[in-house]
């Protein structure tokens, strides 16, 4: 199918969607979408399983989509420019330490555990999976999304401190998650072992070149938008720098994802406040605003369809079923140790592990991730895992994060 004719029926089926939500639902946006694309998908599986032959075309519709193309290479660099636009730069300095830590650490020490978990479970279940493709799993489902954390917390109610750093750990732990991925599917796809040196000199391509690289580009735009004062001219700028600049990180093998957060922060925050006029930081942020709101709702439109594309048995219902509270217990300890190590040197409010732990929702980042495995039984038994955790992350802790603040806040 052509690609334009694709992108016209995801925009619809955003758009009925949307308005199905907010009129008879009443869920926010994306996840009310994701909840009827989901809902949509069933009744083509069922109508499927009854016999009807039509349904066919709904299921080669979202195969043909290469989900993983459309995020990574597409959707991405849009929605982490928009994000981090908005973020305040002397607020993520005051937590930088912390993000730091849990973007690393925290990303590493959650990978490891799950990837434990992952093997005795499939152990436990007759499941025979390689340890390698274990620790990609936990590589891949550990990294909070921050597509989904920011849409999210706009409407969470949690403290401006704790917002800061679920945000900003989401925005820059997608970095090391990709490395270890990369490493990790190297070596079960190579099968030839990769040494320290070339791990770090991959970490160092790819994390710290993606965030130089994004401080040039964000710096040049501000040079650039500090020199003029027409708002249409800025918002050309701005859509230059994220479609151009992911394209040139891509090209040099450094991590376009990094390099968008960090533009978007120095254009988000010197750009805005010393480079542009009223009414152009009006306009651009309008701008950024709807194409945020548009891509995060085709992106949850996209998460519900990709049900379709499970292969489902009762050994891997099972296995999800029991990775759901054990991604979570591997995002507690994590958080609760790096927490619990930074106690002697700095002050945090109430409640922050429970926060951070329920506030770290999985999302698209991790679909595409596990949709890039090749194919094979593997990548079914992971795709479903995935999934599903995936699911229950943005239904359920997506859902009750702002009762929790809530809770915390009046004990």
């Amino acid at each position: 199918m052509e690609l334009l004719n694709i992108i016209a029926i995801l925009i619809t089926l955003a758009a009925v969607f949307s308005y199905l939500n907010y009129r008879y639902i009443g869920l926010p946006t994306t996840i009310g979408v994701m909840v009827i694309a989901m809902a949509a998908s069933l009744l083509v599986i069922i109508a499927g399983a009854l016999g009807v032959q039509s349904v066919h075309y709904a299921k080669d519709l979202v195969q043909s989509i290469d989900f993983t193309e459309a995020l990574m290479q597409g959707m991405l660099s849009f929605l982490l420019f928009a994000g981090a636009l908005h973020v305040n730069i002397n607020d993520l300095a005051k937590q930088k330490w912390l993000i730091l830590t849990l973007a690393t650490g925290g990303v590493l020490i959650s990978s490891l555990l799950l990837a434990i978990a992952a093997w005795y479970i499939f152990a436990w279940l007759g499941i025979s999976l390689p340890f390698v493709y274990c620790l990609l799993f936990g590589a891949l489902i550990s990294p909070t999304d921050p597509i989904a954390v920011m849409g999210i917390l706009k409407t969470a109610g949690v403290s401006k401190s704790l917002e800061i750093k679920i945000a900003g750990e989401s925005l820059f732990n997608d970095g090391v998650a990709v490395v270890v991925f990369l490493v990790l599917l190297g070596i079960a796809v190579g099968g030839h072992e990769v040494s320290a040196a070339e791990i770090g000199l991959l970490f160092l391509q790819e994390a710290v070149g993606g965030a130089l690289f994004g401080l040039l580009l964000g710096y040049l735009g501000y040079l650039m938008l500090r020199s003029i004062d027409q708002y249409q001219v800025e918002v050309l700028i701005t859509l230059a720098l994220v479609m151009g600049g992911y394209a040139l990180a891509d090209a040099l093998h450094i991590s376009g994802p990094l390099a968008m957060v960090v533009a978007g922060l120095l254009v988000g925050n010197h750009g805005r406040r010393l480079g542009m006029s009223d009414k152009s930081r009006e306009h651009i942020d309008q701008f950024w605003h709807l194409i945020d709101e548009v891509l995060n709702t085709v992106l949850f439109l996209l998460i519900g369809l990709e049900l379709l594309a499970l292969k489902v048995s009762a050994e891997f219902l099972i296995a999800a079923a029991l990775m759901i509270p054990a991604a979570l217990l591997a995002r507690f300890i994590s958080v609760g140790t790096l927490v619990g190590a930074m106690r002697p040197l700095r002050t945090f409010s109430p409640g922050v592990v429970k926060i951070l732990t329920w506030g770290g929702l999985r999302g698209g980042i991790s679909v595409a991730l596990v949709l890039s495995l090749p194919a094979g039984p593997e990548r079914s038994l992971l795709l479903t895992l995935t999934y599903i955790v995936v699911v229950f992350s943005i239904l359920v802790q997506g859902l009750t994060i702002e009762r929790l603040a809530r809770s915390i806040r009046q004990s």
